[in-house]
């Protein structure tokens, strides 16, 4: 029986098979069942499925394990049959294949973003992919099929995984949209050369777009690597039809377009999502007389662009500036409005600039709320009073892409400080039914923000002129897994955070062993200051608001004051909130206030508590 390594070395033309999931849907089996577990549970479906592609006249069988990693499989509770469902596919497959056919183990995406935009280090990934490989390899494959990976970093965790445990040939195959680029912006004369960095033995294209853009990527690939070419494009883009997917490119036009594939550069040739055994047997005909060109000359260069130096931080913005000297920096939060006019958000921020606070804070969306966009309320304030803004920016509500489009015009705009959150879920608001994105957390919008800000995209394009954000990030020190919190405020740092303000502190030992812990991640700390209003507001604050702690005394002093009124009450929060604040002027370089109710009096009185020097002099001082 001919392997992989032998199709690869005989310099001739090789067709794959097609999809495996179209076919198995059209056998009526629902969208809802775990493909992987059929290999266990219907091994007889699978197995003549494979059979058809053979006849057809395909000369290299996937297995049935595309979702078949751990991670994925853990969706249905399959987790621990990773090996065995891996196993039990490679041997169908070469229980079908007849000795006429190589039989190669097919890996995709473990459905998880990888660092610097995901949780999942590379490490975690390639021990994933790991047991993934182990099961295919028990089951006797003779080599492996990366395919549909949009992440370069995900991809060389999956080549590492093989490497690690075996010397078998690689066919390594990206995914590109319709401007033929990955998700994250990477063109194949960028990825190409990576993949054969890392050791691929083949390289290509495969789902997403028709045979059309995955053409134009094969043009492009065979003037960036030297590897031998694969290709295994979609039938078509495809059309709702009710509620179902259908493609809509024929047998006779991918076969079309199989051989002027093959005429530009590639040699291995196939199918993917919508494709059956007809596509197949068609592109077997039609490619059997044509041979693959081997030099295919693009005008591009395929040379990676190389990040910049970010403009210096006292260059960026005033904020940036004072933040830079060493000096104490005011601010306090403003709440963006619920409705669509900004007169009263104008005259709070106004009555800021007049008390020389340094910026305003704006909220995205806090509590899950809508209200007025943060980054739009920020360019108004900041053009209409002249102060500048701190921008709370979520990633509730946005994908990555969105985020990019977002992050590119608020530069251009001028906005320039950024609070990165991750941001509340829908249901602490008012539309509980909401849905949430979460497409990347808080450590990954830093990595992001800290690639505009040395030239780069997500796919390491260059954007031209680097971006000039000031990189803010949370941190809790009251948080309750305290241990996870400190970590994911390192990664963040790692990331490139330049500064973080806290949430409202109250309890001042709480907050200096918060302070013991950071190391050497200290960076600029901006303490959050929340003026209590009432016994209510603190016993809210304390009992349903997560990672905030109000100790007793605290409550107490509220309990006392709230029995004299609702004056005599605010007085007393006012006067905890100063005496916090003198008290943490010495340990952090900034307070963040907040105004309640939209009081900006209170945040004012809370703030006359502490008299900031003037440049040149000592950073600051308690008030006397």
């Amino acid at each position: 029986m001919k392997t992989l390594r032998d199709l690869i070395a005989d310099g001739r033309v090789h067709v794959a098979d097609g999809a495996m999931g179209t076919v198995l849907y059209g056998r009526g089996v629902f969208l809802n069942v775990c493909y992987d577990e059929l290999n266990l549970r219907q091994p007889d479906l699978v197995r003549e499925i494979h059979r058809e592609y053979v006849r057809a006249g395909a000369e290299i069988i996937e297995t049935n394990t595309f979702g078949a990693n751990p991670l994925k499989l853990a969706g249905a509770g399959l987790a621990g049959e990773t090996e065995r469902i891996n196993t039990a596919a490679a041997t169908l497959a070469l229980e079908a294949s007849g000795q006429r056919a190589a039989v190669v183990g097919a890996i995709g995406p473990l459905g998880v973003r990888l660092e610097p935009f995901g949780e999942m280090s590379a490490g975690e990934a390639q021990m994933a992919f790991s047991r993934q490989v182990q099961g295919l390899l028990a089951g006797g494959v003779s080599g492996f099929i990366l395919e549909t990976f949009s992440d370069v970093n995900e991809i060389r965790a999956a080549i590492a995984a093989v490497r690690a445990l075996c010397d078998l040939p690689i066919i390594a195959q990206m995914t590109v949209g319709t401007d033929g680029r990955t998700h994250y912006g990477t063109a194949p004369l960028v990825f190409g050369p990576e993949l054969e960095a890392m050791g691929a033995d083949v390289i290509g294209v495969n789902c997403a777009v028709g045979p059309h853009g995955v053409l134009e990527a094969i043009e492009q690939l065979a003037g960036a690597t030297g590897r031998p070419l694969s290709a295994q494009p979609n039938a078509g883009l495809p059309r709702e039809v009710g509620d179902r997917k259908i493609y809509m490119a024929s047998p006779e036009y991918m076969a079309s377009y199989a051989r002027r594939m093959v005429e530009a550069g590639a040699r291995f040739v196939g199918g993917c999502c919508g494709t059956t055994p007809e596509h197949i047997k068609a592109i077997v005909g039609f490619v059997q007389s044509v041979s693959p060109r081997h030099a295919f000359t693009v005008s591009e260069t395929a040379l990676p662009a190389v990040a910049r130096e970010p403009v210096p931080l006292a260059e960026r913005s005033k904020l940036g500036a004072k933040l830079a000297a060493g000096r104490f920096v005011t601010t306090v939060e403003i709440v963006p409005p619920k409705g669509v006019n900004p007169a009263p958000m104008f005259e709070q921020v106004r009555q800021l600039k007049a008390a020389g606070v340094d910026a305003v804070n704006v909220p995205d969306g806090p509590r899950a709320q809508s209200r007025m966009g943060a980054l739009l309320s920020a360019l108004m304030i900041e053009r209409e009073v002249g102060l500048e803004a701190v921008v709370h920016y979520a990633c509730r509500d946005r994908n990555l892409l969105g985020m990019l489009s977002d992050l590119l015009g608020a530069a251009a705009a001028g906005v320039h400080n950024l609070l990165l959150v991750t941001g509340d879920p829908p249901k602490m608001g008012p539309y509980p039914d909401a849905t949430a994105v979460f497409d990347i957390d808080s450590i990954g919008l830093t990595n992001l923000v800290s690639r505009l800000n040395r030239g780069l995209d997500p796919g390491g394009n260059a954007i031209g002129e680097p971006t000039r954000f000031v990189v803010g990030v949370g941190v809790n020190p009251a948080a309750p897994d305290f241990e996870r919190e400190l970590s994911r405020f390192r990664w963040k740092v790692d990331a490139g955070a330049e500064f973080a303000i806290t949430q409202p502190v109250f309890d001042l030992d709480q907050f200096d062993r918060f302070l013991d812990r950071l190391g050497e991640t200290r960076i600029p700390v901006i303490a959050g200051i929340w003026p209590l209003v009432s016994l209510r507001n603190a016993e809210f604050l304390a009992n349903e608001v997560p990672g905030i702690t109000v100790p007793d005394g605290v409550l107490e002093r509220m309990r006392r004051a709230s029995a004299g009124g609702k004056e005599e009450a605010l007085a007393e929060g006012v006067r905890i909130s100063q005496e916090m604040l003198v008290a943490l002027a010495e340990r952090v370089q900034g307070a963040q206030v907040s105004a309640p109710l939209g009081r900006v009096s209170v945040a004012l009185d809370v703030l006359d508590s502490v008299r900031i020097e003037p440049a040149g002099g000592p950073r600051y001082t308690p008030a006397r």
